[in-house]
């Protein structure tokens, strides 16, 4: 089993800074893909921004320009770097990870238990 433990969530003004962790461990053979996803209630979970083992990465529209993604291979860890944070990037923020255990054949996708981050205006 893969465990995924978020942290780097809170309350920020508008135009502040955050950045999320996500530290993966467990029987880890391999990880494929790491991401971001948000939620709002209500509304459907959307992707925020993803990156590759090889460290291609990609971002929503909404966020290009403004918001990070890197990983750290050796730490097991995606990393999300917030700025210039608007209202409407409040959400709850999970980790999304496609990862290979150590004597399994196929990847698997196991998600982190999510951070509030909360903009004021």
């Amino acid at each position: 089993q893969v465990q995924l433990v978020e942290s780097g969530g809170g309350l920020v003004q508008a135009g502040g800074s955050l950045r999320l962790s996500c530290a993966a461990s467990g029987r880890i053979s391999s990880i494929n893909y790491m991401a971001w996803y948000r939620q709002v209630p209500g509304k459907q979970r959307e992707l925020v921004a993803g990156i590759t083992s090889g460290g291609s990465a990609n971002a929503a529209d909404s966020v290009k320009g403004r918001f990070t993604i890197s990983r750290d291979n050796a730490k097991n860890t995606v990393y999300l770097q917030m700025n210039s944070l608007k209202p409407e990037d409040t959400a709850v923020y999970s980790c999304y990870v496609v990862a290979k255990e150590l004597g399994s054949v196929y990847a698997r996708s196991y998600w982190g238990q999510g951070t509030q981050v909360t903009v004021s205006s």
